[in-house]
């Protein structure tokens, strides 16, 4: 697997453009629920995508709005309309309909991502379809009175042993804690809400020691 992913979680142009383009970002995730959160319809979501790739993202992620697999391909190609291949990451509940619609998509080259991943078993049907990723939720889990990190760490451990490029991709991330533990066992990918990118890179000792360097240096 090549190196680590980062996202940010958000379909805010406002609060993304506070964090992009910087380069430690890959992309932005988006779905229904963030979208409806900040006031974008389904038809202006192509708009979003092209305004998010002009910002610096270099996949976005967006998700089918159809239960049905046919419906969900049938929407599929419309998100990947005027994008180049690779620039849409087309995320798919992991259903029984999604990992049919997804298992097609995957098997033109398409980016999968399959999301609302609850259970180990999910997580591997993903790397066995060949996703690109496969998304648990880990506030989520927590909230369910799980050990989400040990969930997560045993889906880490599945797609490892399958060999495939499939990488666990965790959202529902609410602390610098819980990214850092992700870390720790070893995550391809994590998507974060804006306001933890800030806590991420701004570190206000480093901040108080650049300040003492510039001081010194123009002394």
């Amino acid at each position: 697997m090549n190196s680590f992913h980062l996202y940010l979680d958000s379909a805010d142009l406002g609060e993304l453009r506070q964090c992009l383009p910087h380069p430690v970002v890959h992309g932005v995730t988006t779905n229904p629920t963030l979208l409806r959160r900040a006031g974008i319809r389904r038809a202006e979501l192509p708009g979003l995508i092209e305004q998010l790739l002009e910002l610096g993202a270099r996949q976005v992620q967006a998700q089918v709005h159809a239960p049905e697999t046919d419906a969900m391909l049938e929407d599929a190609q419309t998100l990947l309309a005027g994008f180049d291949p690779g620039q849409v990451v087309i995320k798919i509940p992991a259903t029984r309909a999604g990992l049919r619609a997804g298992a097609a998509l995957s098997a033109q080259g398409v980016p999968v991502t399959y999301t609302a991943v609850y259970a180990p078993e999910q997580a591997h049907f993903a790397a066995l379809l060949g996703a690109a990723y496969a998304a648990p939720y880990l506030g989520r889990l927590e909230d369910a009175g799980i050990d989400g990190l040990a969930l997560i760490a045993r889906m880490q451990s599945l797609i490892e042993r399958s060999g495939a490029d499939t990488r666990l991709l965790v959202a529902s991330i609410r602390s610098r804690q819980a990214y850092l533990d992700l870390l720790q066992i070893g995550i391809g990918a994590i998507t974060i809400p804006p306001r933890l990118f800030a806590e991420l890179v701004d570190h206000q000792a480093t901040l108080d020691a650049e300040r003492v360097f510039l001081a010194d240096a123009a002394a």
